[in-house]
């Protein structure tokens, strides 16, 4: 038995997850390998269903009574309106796990709160959705972000943490909610834009047998929730806007480049990306292993 699990067994948790799709189910299993208490609310059946028979909750939630912790694995505005109106025990801790976190760090603190906030972004995720796409290993060595500001509950921020490294993310990083958005709009959801994009092209249809690891990279999150991530990239528009504008201007180049039959101006290109890919995986050696 892990010295962690030790640990929580002295520790307990009683831990309440509201939202039980791939997120909120890894949430809770993984919760539930760490030695937790976990208890599972959903708005459908099917998912609460699934998560008592495989093992990953306790029990169902009728409230968020006598909780903990909660952990909020909800769209960005389901989440904001649970944040706004829940009723929480007082000094309760909740954690929202929403892709964006300056709009939900400033609906909480638009008004006095009996709950203490802790703003999270699990950097995990696969290409199919829900439940059954759930797993308790979902996080392990994956990144997770945690984001505080001035009026952030210091330790309330410390148990989030220390359940972050209880469910085994590999890297924990600390952010304001402002340097989050800014820096999220590259890192995933111009990726999620471009790889929506990239496979309307007519000639997918076809290019069976023609395909290898780049095709492969370049689609695999083409297939997302357009619900929920119209909401991420609406809530942080300004950001991706200008990283979409960027991207525009950085292909002109290339387009450029060919239009005009110029392959110095196109191996120029080329030789500008390498390099920059090159700074950057001196600086950030574990992103180019690691799969999320």
């Amino acid at each position: 038995m892990s010295d962690i699990i030790k640990e929580n067994q002295r520790n307990k948790l009683k831990i309440v997850v509201y939202g039980l799709g791939i997120i909120g189910g890894s949430l809770c299993a993984s919760l539930k390998r760490a030695g937790h208490t976990v208890l599972g609310m959903n708005r459908g059946r099917e998912a609460l269903e699934y998560a008592l028979s495989h093992g990953y909750i306790d029990g169902e939630a009728h409230s968020f009574e006598g909780a903990d912790v909660v952990f909020l694995a909800l769209p960005p505005r389901v989440a904001i309106r649970v944040l706004r109106e829940g009723e929480f025990p007082q000094n309760c801790i909740v954690a929202d796990i929403c892709g964006v976190k300056q709009p939900v760090e400033d609906a909480v603190y638009e008004s006095p709160r009996a709950y203490r906030y802790v703003g999270t972004h699990p950097m995990a995720g696969k290409e199919t959705t829900g439940i059954s796409s759930a797993s308790e290993t979902l996080f392990d060595g994956k990144n997770l972000v945690l984001t505080k500001c001035e009026k952030t509950d210091k330790a309330a921020f410390s148990l989030i943490k220390r359940l972050g490294e209880e469910m085994g993310f590999g890297r924990i990083v600390v952010s304001t909610a402002r340097e989050h958005d800014r820096i999220i709009a590259l890192t995933s959801q111009l990726a999620h834009i471009v790889s929506n994009a990239y496979i309307k092209s007519p000639l997918a249809g076809g290019c069976g047998g023609f395909t290898g690891g780049s095709f492969q990279d370049m689609t695999r999150v083409a297939p997302l929730d357009e619900a929920v991530w119209t909401e991420l990239f609406f809530m942080d528009r300004e950001n991706l806007s200008g990283e979409i504008a960027r991207l525009i201007g950085e292909l002109q180049r290339y387009l450029d480049a060919l239009n005009c039959g110029d392959e110095a101006a196109m191996r120029a290109l080329l030789s500008e990306g390498k390099a920059a890919f090159h700074e950057f995986s001196e600086k950030n050696s574990d992103i180019i292993v690691q799969k999320t």
